[in-house]
């Protein structure tokens, strides 16, 4: 069986660089708070391009901190609306609904998957305070449109980049376009952890301090709590082996864009819709990390069943929206075609930075097999 992602390969790569980082926490006897993740922080936002990073739990709490800490700054308050893609993963509208503010659900772009910054501004209304753009399966959203929107309307921009390590348009990467960005490094993200792990990036020191505060307790110093805080720290050991896999982030995006770039060349006019790029050469265009390569299936369920048979494993991104959730029973009559659509045919091929030509071969195979029967 091809897996559709095989970490045990992808971290044996680096097997003794983690072992050695492993170690020397280990050695240290510090465990919580210490030099690791002041490493990181200052690595990440360096490469992210923004003046500061404040790691936490995890990309969930990344993004409930950040709209929480500007609550506490004044910034927002219960009921303020959020504009968020209809078709993201669950975890941006608990951030927003943690929070007591109102999620306002837009249609995506159906060709990017992204959020269409026409329809945003035509959601906006006096109560909408926060846009929530989610750079979906790796691939930067029309930041300069959704920016501009933002200024028009003194709007604060909110990244979900948990899927977009390192994508950039123009040098500016993912995590610095908006007022502040939040990334998971869940394992399977593009620059994964070997746990749950998660960071805010911003440039905005006021904003910094407060979600560094309200992930330690509500504390900037110890034993004094400034807020009713939670506790959401990046952890030492985790914070040890992302500074190593960061090394090689770079070098893992470009084989996620030639693997892409076998795949859109070989699968060009197929039954399939193929993922949407800016550029009619992939492999260089930067607004994309390949964090998922989705294609849309009509018979979604037929096709599944056919690869795995074939001895490829597919998996889908995502099966139901937001608003069919029965954690949101309110929004059940709710209608949005794009996304339900969207929802009802994606799925995903195998994609990661160890993919071989052998197995790359196997998959367009059988994708092609299937596109003549």
């Amino acid at each position: 069986m091809i897996p559709f992602l095989d970490l045990k390969k992808i971290n044996n790569q680096y097997k003794a660089d983690l072992i050695s980082a492993c170690s020397r926490v280990i050695e240290s006897g510090w465990y919580v708070q210490g030099k690791e993740v002041a490493e990181f922080e200052s690595e990440f936002a360096q490469y992210c391009g923004t003046k500061y990073c404040i790691g936490v739990a995890n990309g969930l709490d990344a993004l409930t901190l950040t709209l929480r800490a500007w609550k506490e700054l004044g910034k927002l308050k219960d009921g303020d609306e959020v504009i968020v893609p209809a078709n993201t993963y669950i975890a941006s509208i608990l951030a927003i609904t943690e929070n007591k503010l109102k999620p306002v659900l837009v249609e995506p772009e159906q060709h990017s998957y992204n959020l269409c910054p026409v329809k945003t501004e035509a959601a906006i209304t006096s109560k909408t305070k926060v846009i929530l753009v989610v750079h979906l399966y790796g691939q930067l959203a029309n930041m300069p449109a959704i920016m501009g929107i933002a200024k028009r309307s003194n709007l604060l921009v909110l990244e979900d980049s948990a899927q977009a390590h390192g994508a950039s348009l123009g040098g500016k990467k993912a995590g610095s376009w908006g007022d502040a960005s939040g990334f998971s490094f869940y394992p399977g993200k593009n620059l994964g952890a070997l746990g749950d792990a998660g960071a805010v990036t911003t440039s905005d020191q006021e904003l910094a301090d407060t979600i560094r505060a309200l992930g330690n307790y509500g504390s900037k110093e110890k034993y004094e709590n400034v807020y009713q805080g939670v506790n959401s720290r990046l952890d030492e050991i985790q914070a040890a082996m992302l500074r190593v896999k960061l090394r090689y982030l770079d070098n893992e995006i470009a084989h996620r864009r030639a693997v892409a770039a076998r795949y859109m060349s070989a699968l060009k006019g197929s039954q399939f819709i193929l993922p949407f790029a800016d550029d009619t050469d992939i492999t260089t265009e930067e607004t994309h990390v390949w964090h998922l390569f989705v294609i849309r299936a009509t018979d979604r369920v037929t096709f599944q069943a056919y690869m795995n048979d074939l001895g490829v494993q597919t998996l889908i991104h995502y099966p139901k929206p937001p608003h069919k959730q029965s954690a949101y029973p309110d929004w059940s009559n709710q209608s949005f075609p794009i996304t339900e659509l969207i929802h009802k045919e994606v799925i995903s091929l195998p994609l990661s930075p160890v993919m071989e030509s052998e197995d790359l071969d196997q998959v367009i195979n059988a994708v092609s097999l299937y596109d003549i029967t």
